[in-house]
């Protein structure tokens, strides 16, 4: 909830929390936490100044990592959070499960965290600013330049931050710079409507960022504010103007994304190997990134908790010969590609009994019986097609079924895999699990499947019917096991022998592919498909060998014909680059980057409207999950606890 509390002028720069967040290296200088009152002594020099942006920097990522992603990705068509062990374990009360089904209210638990999650790093934005502001540059050995450098590149970011939480929460975002706490601030929608208080925070955020881009620098660090970073945030802004506004704005928005591609505002380009924008050097060796989160295993490690990490298994790290730097969750899977007509578990692996673990109370009689099992391995991967592709008739959807929708040659789609030498690469896990790159034995399962062989599966359903719920043909995020869904390793896990760590690579969150698409998107809108299509292609090519890209193939698993990958459509869609398509295509290249519901499907019209997986095909007692969802789930609604707390926010009407 927004709140004196949370709002109030925080002159302890940086505690324990954010202490432990910061990311330095970018700032060549030491952390200490700042802990006086003072802005003239806190703001001793210049390396305090970059202290301060240092740990504004890292309380937003931290925010951006676990909650956006929450409020962007579940609730989404490509990401979801499953429960398992008979729809018990991971359900939290059905915590997370409203994300992914469209059944939000103003007293979700998420709705309230999302919410009380925005607000620390615009506050420390607000006061960064006014302390700034009253500090004679000269008594910190600056210039008034350099000084007003720094204010801009503050005030960008803080539209940044400003712009993430508007994204969730639309016009009912209260809009302050001020750092008087003796009056809490109002909606930006108080006394008007809510879409006059969108129009008012984007006209806000776009005068922000044209104010500052001329005192911004063109070029220097990735993990710092530069006029890149300004225009591809007001690209943003323009590209989905219409959902935030009611008016359009596409032709300029093409036109600034052509400024930016022909290096108005810094030199950029697309790399030919997609591993350089993940990996351990990517803020110095990835000229596609525009801005990237700092990460390291000394400063940063607690950022990285998210990444990948809600996917992976309580052994993952034997997969990957790996040093563990967070823990596996097990919870998110992608969302699935086949419904469950057929048990791809079951044409994996046969578990037989070879034995029990037997454990004894005090007074000597059974406290439990664990079957002891042998993984019987049948085959490696199953024969996915002996179940229906959610791509394909009767189903038809354009949405969803992740992994289908990737062309069978995309070379994201090898299984993981790595090296001493910090070679890498693959994306998805899928089929038997063994240690050591598939290459070991057959690694274990937890919960409804303790101690049985781990096979992850493109399909979520409840074969084993615990929880007195039998399998249903399509089941929703709750009726999965903990094989179901495939895992995602977005980032690589660098293995131990290698010198290289999982903390390395820094959080990508501006690169130039996206304002390629952007231009794409423009084009098509325009009518000028053909364009359109070179431009995705321009970036699609890096993910296919030579005589993948140019030549016919067959795929392999439906034996139909494939022409080239420059023109292949995906499994389901129709040779015509046209809407669906390039929803798909923003899906495909910006998988699990944490913008999916705004990036793609709300300016599509899908969001609510669209339907894939479980959606109008499975039910909940006390949900409802219908094909189409109410259009007021386009917003979040501002949690009660905060409408309680402050008497000056006004909810969302969709909602009242």
């Amino acid at each position: 909830m927004l709140s004196e509390n949370k709002m109030k002028k925080i002159r302890i720069i940086l505690s324990v929390l954010i202490a432990g967040l910061a990311a330095t290296s970018c700032f060549d200088m030491e952390e200490h936490p700042f802990t006086l009152l003072d802005a003239g002594n806190y703001f001793s020099d210049e390396s305090a100044v970059k202290q301060v942006i240092a740990n504004i920097y890292a309380q937003e990522q931290g925010d951006l990592s676990e909650l956006y992603w929450y409020a962007q990705e579940l609730s989404a068509d490509q990401i979801a959070w499953r429960s398992w062990n008979g729809g018990s374990w991971g359900w939290d009360s059905g915590d997370k499960f409203v994300l992914s089904t469209h059944t939000w209210t103003p007293l979700s638990n998420y709705v309230n965290r999302i919410w009380n999650g925005a607000w620390t790093a615009i506050g420390l934005c607000n006061n960064f600013i006014d302390d700034l502001s009253g500090i004679e540059a000269s008594s910190i050995g600056i210039t008034e330049q350099k000084k007003e450098s720094y204010i801009a590149e503050v005030r960008a970011f803080r539209v940044y931050c400003y712009y993430n939480v508007f994204e969730v929460f639309g016009g009912v975002i209260p809009l302050t710079t001020s750092t008087d706490t003796s009056i809490l601030p109002e909606s930006a929608c108080a006394g008007t409507t809510f879409e006059e208080g969108c129009k008012k925070v984007c006209d806000w955020m776009e005068q922000e960022l044209d104010e500052t881009l001329s005192a911004l620098p063109v070029g220097g660090s990735v993990n710092r504010v530069n006029q890149a970073f300004n225009r591809v945030l007001k690209m943003r802004i323009l590209l989905n103007s219409e959902i935030f506004t009611g008016t359009a704005r596409f032709s300029e928005c093409k036109n600034l994304a052509k400024e930016i591609l022909d290096g108005k505002y810094g030199s950029y380009r697309i790399v030919d190997k997609y591993q350089d924008i993940y990996s351990y050097n990517n803020d110095t060796n990835c000229p596609e990134i525009i801005f990237a989160f700092s990460s390291d295993l000394i400063y940063n490690k607690k950022s990285t908790n998210m990444r990948n990490g809600p996917f992976m298994s309580y052994v993952f790290m034997n997969y990957f010969d790996t040093t563990q730097r967070h823990a596996g969750w097990n919870c998110t899977c992608t969302t699935p590609s086949f419904d469950n007509s057929s048990d791809f578990y079951a044409q994996c692996v046969e578990n037989v009994q070879v034995g029990a673990d037997t454990t004894y109370r005090s007074n000597g009689t059974i406290r439990s019986i664990t079957p002891i099992y042998e993984a019987r391995v049948i085959k490696e991967m199953y024969d996915k097609e002996l179940a229906k592709c959610f791509l394909d008739a009767p189903y038809n959807d354009k949405l969803g079924a992740v992994h289908e929708r990737f062309d069978p040659r995309d070379i994201r789609l090898l299984p993981p895999y790595g090296d001493d030498s910090g070679n890498w690469g693959g994306m998805f896990l899928e089929g038997v699990m063994r240690e050591h790159y598939g290459t070991g034995d057959v690694q274990m399962a937890d919960a409804d499947r303790n101690g049985m062989g781990l096979v992850y599966v493109d399909q979520v359903g409840n074969f084993q019917g615990k929880g007195n719920h039998p399998v249903e043909v399509v089941e929703n995020p709750r009726w999965g096991e903990t094989n179901s869904g495939l895992r995602t390793a977005k980032y690589p896990y660098y293995t131990t022998n290698s010198g290289f760590d999982f903390c390395d690579p820094d959080v990508v969150e501006f690169r130039l592919a996206e304002v390629v698409y952007t231009y794409a998107e423009c084009l098509l809108r325009e009518g000028n498909a053909a364009e359109a299509k070179n431009m995705v292609n321009s970036v699609r090519k890096r993910y296919f060998s030579d005589a993948d890209w140019n030549n016919p193939g067959v795929h392999p698993t439906t034996g139909k014909a494939l022409v080239g990958a420059k023109d292949q459509a995906p499994r389901g869609f129709s040779d015509a680059f046209d809407m669906d398509r390039m929803l798909s295509e923003w899906g495909l290249e910006f998988y699990d980057e944490g913008h999916r519901r705004r990036t793609d499907l709300r300016r599509f019209d899908k969001f609510t409207q669209g339907q894939w997986w479980f959606f109008g095909r499975a039910t909940e007692t006390g949900y409802d999950l219908p094909a189409k969802r109410d259009r007021k789930y386009e917003w979040y609604p501002i949690p009660q606890r905060a409408l309680d707390a402050n008497h000056g926010l006004v909810q969302n009407p969709d909602y009242v």
